[in-house]
């Protein structure tokens, strides 16, 4: 049984219920990895990163039925700075890592059901050849520029998909710098959005702090993070929150997350990252040093 769906579907979704429609004030960012029917052996259902072809389809056929539109993460930003839309109901659709079952599988859904997305690149694990990460192909050069050239939005992942958090400055500004300048070199264009790889440490405000003066500094706009939830209008552009997806989100959690019901999890990852970093890797980060990473595991959310 998991407790985070459990609590999601028969207690906080039927109290949401009972009050005002909460779709108007927030902004659902999923985050979706690989489209393919890899049932990850051995992977806990919460950290699992692949979604099937046919429940990805599901999903968008649900966004489709309950009237969301999807915008890119510029369109968004554009949202969340302006007075909220007094009609209507958004969504973002986000891909990390670049993985070639995104050109293959997801994309030609998303155009079958009017979607566009937004797709982070790992520039490490893109060529102009299929180069492999987490025993997945990746995408070519030349297919990223086909997708761009159809829509499909652009950001940065980093280079190596590093844990930042055990990384000194200099290793960080060189992987939001390096993979910034690459995928410009490619498109033509600039690159404003970063998604920030593995857990956000949002527990370590000077980490943080730092880490977005360093986006700023390169010339990023916006970032998103692992932090569980819906972006709202007065949020911290570079600490955007997303909802993870996989291949354990039936219809009934995935619609409850898109209604805001998954949300309460901001919380607890919060305080389990703290209690995390107090008691197992406490002081191990100074601030030109490598440290420990926090996550749990490679796909942590928490």
């Amino acid at each position: 049984m998991r407790l985070d769906r459990t609590l999601s579907l028969h207690l906080v979704h039927p109290l949401m219920k009972m009050g005002a429609p909460s779709h108007k004030v927030a902004l659902p960012i999923l985050m979706y990895h690989s489209i393919s029917d890899d049932p990850e052996p051995g992977v806990s259902a919460y950290y699992k990163t692949n979604t099937s072809p046919a429940l990805f389809e599901q999903h968008l056929r649900c966004l489709n039925s309950e009237g969301f539109r999807s915008v890119d993460l510029d369109e968004a930003v554009r949202l969340l700075q302006q007075d909220w839309p007094k009609e209507g109901k958004f969504v973002v659709i986000t891909f990390d890592d670049g993985f070639r079952d995104f050109y293959d599988i997801a994309f030609p859904l998303l155009k079958k059901y009017g979607h566009v997305a937004t797709v982070y690149l790992p520039t490490g694990c893109i060529g102009e050849n299929h180069r492999s990460f987490k025993h997945r192909e990746c995408l070519t050069w030349k297919e990223v520029r086909e997708l761009r050239a159809q829509g499909v939005r652009i950001g940065s992942h980093t280079v190596n998909h590093s844990v930042l958090y055990g990384l000194s400055w200099n290793d960080i500004e060189n992987e939001l710098s390096v993979s910034k300048r690459q995928i410009e070199q490619v498109l033509g264009e600039e690159i404003t959005s970063f998604a920030y790889p593995y857990a956000f440490p949002q527990h370590d405000r000077p980490f943080t702090e730092e880490f977005v003066r360093l986006l700023r500094e390169q010339g990023y706009q916006n970032s998103v993070t692992t932090v569980i939830g819906r972006a709202r209008p007065n949020d911290d552009l570079f600490r955007l929150k997303r909802l993870p997806v996989n291949n354990g989100d039936d219809m009934e959690l995935f619609a409850a997350k898109l209604d805001g019901a998954y949300d309460w999890l901001t919380r607890p990852q919060s305080w389990f990252k703290m209690v995390r970093h107090r008691f197992g890797h406490a002081g191990r980060r100074e601030s030109n040093l490598a440290a420990v990473p926090l996550a749990a595991s490679p796909n942590s959310q928490l």
